[in-house]
C-alpha cells in the first residue's frame, strides 16, 4: 500500500491556507491521489497514508494542522485512530475532519465522542471540502496568534522577574556599603506595597512603586564614604552634597524606560507636604502619590530600627511621631491611612 509524504507549498500563496499542514488518511489510493491533487493546488502541504498505524506514526512525527481521516481503514477504524490521537497531550489541538460514507446519526455521534471536530460525507464535494479547509485555516491562524500572545506573556513575565532580580541586586549592593541600614530596603519595599494596597493604588501601578522603593537610595552611590559613614554631624557642605542623592538617582535612571515611573520615589521621597523638602521644594499633590506613600514608610522604618545616632522607638511611638508630622512633612490622608494599617499589621511579614 502506497504511503507517500510529499510536502508541497504554493510559492504564490502567502495566505493562511499555505500555512496548513494536512495529513490525508484513506485506504483508497485513488481517493488519496485525488485529495492530494486538490489540496496541493490550494497551496497546502500534504502527506498521505493508507492505514491507521501509519497515521499515528506520521501524526506524532509531523503534528499536522489538519487530519482528513477516513472512518474505514484496514487495521483499525478511524474512530480508534481519533481516540488515540486525542489521548496524546501534544496532539489534542489537531483539527480532525472525518471522511465517511456513513450517514447515520449514531456513526457521527460516535465520531464526535472519539474527538472528531467535523465530518465530510463521501463522495465529497470539492467546493464543500475546500470551504471547510479555509475555515480551518482561519481557526489555525487564530490559534497561532493566541500561542504567540501566550508565549509573549510568559517571556514578558520572565523579563519582569529578571528586572526585579536586578533591582534587588542593586539595592543589596547598596546596603552592603551601609551596614547600619541592612534590611531597610526590603522592609520598606514590602510595607510600601501594603500601604499602597490599603489606599487603593491600582494594581498596575504597584510594580512601579515596588521598584521605586527598592531603588529609593540608589543615588547614594554618588555620595563619598567619608560622608555616608560619618559618625558625627555633617558640615553644611556635606549636608548639601548628601541632599544631591535624589538628583544623582534621577540622572542615573532617567534614560531607563521601564524605570521611568518608578523614578518618582528615588527622586521625590524627600519632598515635604508643606514644600520644605528637597531637591526641588515641591509641595502637596505636586509630589507624586507613590513618593508621598513611601516617605511615610521610610521615616517610620528609620524610627523603628536602631541607628548609630539613636535607639529605635517602639512601633506605636514611631506611628505617633509620624502623626505629629502630618500636614508638614507628610500628606495627612496618607498618615491617617498608615495609622489604620499599622493597628493590626504583622511586622514579621516585612522580613
Amino acid at each position: 500500500m502506497d504511503n507517500s509524504f510529499e510536502p508541497l507549498r504554493s510559492a504564490s500563496d502567502d495566505g493562511d491556507e499555505a500555512q496548513l499542514m494536512v495529513l490525508v488518511v484513506d485506504d483508497d489510493e485513488p481517493q488519496r491521489l485525488l485529495l492530494h491533487h486538490l489540496l496541493t493546488r490550494k497551496g497546502y502541504s500534504v502527506a498521505t497514508v493508507g492505514d491507521g498505524t501509519s497515521a499515528l506514526e506520521y501524526t506524532a512525527a509531523i503534528v499536522p494542522d489538519v487530519i482528513l481521516l477516513d472512518v474505514v481503514l484496514p487495521d483499525m477504524d478511524g474512530f480508534e485512530v481519533c481516540r488515540r490521537i486525542r489521548a496524546t497531550e501534544s496532539l489534542r489541538e489537531v483539527y480532525i475532519l472525518m471522511l465517511t460514507g456513513l450517514s447515520d446519526r449514531d456513526a457521527r455521534l460516535q465520531g464526535f465522542d472519539a474527538g472528531a471536530d467535523d465530518f465530510v460525507s463521501k463522495p465529497f464535494d470539492s467546493l464543500e471540502l475546500t470551504t471547510r479547509m479555509r475555515a480551518v485555516a482561519k481557526i489555525n491562524r487564530f490559534r497561532r496568534l493566541i500561542e504567540v500572545r501566550d508565549r509573549n506573556a510568559v517571556l514578558a513575565e520572565e523579563l519582569q522577574r529578571a528586572y526585579d532580580a536586578t533591582l534587588e541586586g542593586w539595592s543589596a549592593a547598596l546596603e552592603l556599603r551601609d551596614h547600619d541600614t541592612q534590611g531597610h530596603t526590603r522592609r520598606v519595599a514590602n510595607l510600601t506595597i501594603a500601604l499602597a494596597d490599603h489606599v487603593d493604588v491600582p494594581e498596575e501601578d504597584r510594580v512601579h512603586i515596588y521598584r521605586g522603593a527598592l531603588l529609593h537610595d540608589i543615588g547614594k552611590i554618588g555620595i563619598p564614604d567619608s560622608i555616608l559613614h560619618k559618625a558625627g554631624a555633617l558640615t553644611d557642605e556635606e549636608r548639601a552634597l548628601m541632599r544631591q542623592h535624589p538628583i544623582f538617582a534621577y540622572d542615573m535612571l532617567k534614560h531607563i524606560s521601564y524605570l521611568r515611573k518608578a523614578l518618582e520615589i528615588p527622586y521625590c521621597h524627600h519632598e515635604w507636604w508643606n514644600g520644605g523638602g528637597y531637591p526641588r521644594g515641591i509641595a502637596g499633590e505636586d509630589i507624586p502619590l507613590s513618593a508621598r506613600i513611601f516617605a511615610v514608610v521610610d521615616v517610620w522604618d528609620a524610627l523603628s530600627f536602631n541607628r548609630p545616632y539613636r535607639n529605635a522607638l517602639p512601633p506605636e511611638e514611631a506611628v505617633a511621631d509620624i502623626e505629629t508630622r502630618a500636614g508638614i512633612q507628610f500628606d495627612p490622608e496618607i498618615v491617617t491611612a498608615f495609622k489604620v494599617l499599622m493597628r493590626d499589621f504583622d511586622l514579621s511579614t516585612l522580613d
